[in-house]
């Protein structure tokens, strides 16, 4: 197995969810004071009180109704070192602001105000002290549709001289029973998107794009309207139900899974043509792939994610090459299905072999550096 010992400094993980479900204004704050109170209680009623498409996509309760910050990663990250030779000393925060209020993003709205409040959260967390990693970077919640959104996007600026970036996310399937993240479809290619968009290209920040694989072709349009904006496809394309059943009939069978692998080669080698397009190794674990839906986990091991994510690695390096990827994590959302050492470690298995030093370098640490412009 190969280490990042010597290679690489330090990791910047460049996809950290942070929350604090009891003080943060997010839709998990009832499940999270059930589950803090009775905890076996919460996974009882769980699978009865959530539908199945968001039982899919976190698989345990635990994931969202318990506090994530800075320890809680720490403490996930804290095997790292034995596993892969070195540690995480750098964060890039996305935005986490999981509510289905249309509206979030205006600044007149009770979800516009809440979508600042975590920006100025996030801040407010110890990043920096003793040995927790540092906070490089802040990618904030905003709508480009929204008719006030350049005043959004300074607001979310005059809390953080690390702002660089936002993210909306526009993920939609059309199995019923997977979780959409978005109100409408082609949201990225929307006259009103594209128009407001001008506002992310003019304050010269990234945009993290978060859609599921059939979608892909929505980030092209968006890339190509607007060439000088760096563009991050989160999760690297997220291939629903490439490795098993999801939803209703997502990935079902060995036919259909080869569909969606299929499709999304395809897709991904149409958005390589985009040279301001970056893509995210990050999602790796995320239970709508297809892992299963035990609760407790369904990878296994280093050995065997290193198997399952080979092709997708293999066709990322080759067209998008060692830098125009980026290393992210995900956590604690992948967490029930994949320690973060399995991650690092099976990603440093992948990638050496094909660019060695210099790919691991980029791939874990200066890519992420150069995109989100942290000092």
């Amino acid at each position: 197995m190969s280490s990042l010992d010597g290679v690489v400094p330090a990791i910047v993980d460049a996809h950290l969810h942070q929350w604090n479900p009891r003080t943060t204004p997010w839709a998990a704050n009832r499940l999270s004071r059930l589950y803090r109170f009775v905890p076996s209680f919460g996974d009882r009623v769980f699978p009865m009180v959530v539908s199945q498409a968001d039982r899919e996509y976190v698989l345990t309760p635990s994931t969202v109704a318990r506090v994530y910050e800075p320890m809680q990663y720490l403490a996930d990250t804290s095997p790292l070192f034995d596993g892969v030779g070195t540690r995480v000393d750098t964060v890039v925060h996305m935005e986490s602001h999981w509510r289905g209020d249309e509206a979030a993003g205006r600044l007149d709205t009770p979800a516009g105000r809440s979508a600042v409040e975590e920006t100025r959260y996030v801040t407010a967390l110890p990043f920096g002290e003793d040995s927790l990693p540092r906070l490089g970077a802040i990618v904030a919640h905003a709508d480009p549709r929204a008719e006030r959104f350049g005043e959004l996007l300074d607001e979310h600026a005059g809390l953080t001289d690390r702002l660089r970036g936002i993210r909306w996310i526009t993920t939609r399937h059309p199995d019923p029973k997977i979780r959409n993240g978005a109100d409408a479809d082609g949201i990225l290619a929307s006259p009103a998107f594209l128009k407001g968009f001008a506002d992310v290209a003019e304050r010269r920040l990234v945009f993290d794009a978060f859609v599921y694989s059939h979608q892909l072709y929505d980030v092209v349009t968006l890339a190509r309207e607007y060439p000088e904006v760096t563009i991050v496809v989160d999760h690297i394309g997220a291939p629903v139900g490439l490795f098993g059943p999801v939803g209703a009939r997502t990935g079902a069978t060995a036919g259909a899974r080869a569909d969606i692998l299929r499709l999304w080669r395809e897709r991904m080698f149409t958005l390589a043509s985009c040279p301001n397009v970056m893509v995210k190794l990050s999602g790796l674990g995320l239970p709508v792939l297809g892992y299963g839906r035990e609760r407790w986990g369904n990878v296994g091991s280093r050995a065997t994610l290193t198997e399952m994510i080979g092709p997708l690695i293999d066709h990322a390096f080759a067209n998008f090459g060692p830098d125009r990827l980026i290393f992210g994590s995900n956590f604690p959302i992948d967490k029930p299905n994949v320690s973060f050492d399995m991650i690092v470690g099976a990603l440093t298995d992948l990638i050496a072999p094909r660019g060695g030093d210099y790919a691991l370098a980029n791939v874990f640490r200066e890519n992420a550096l150069r995109v989100y412009r942290i000092d």
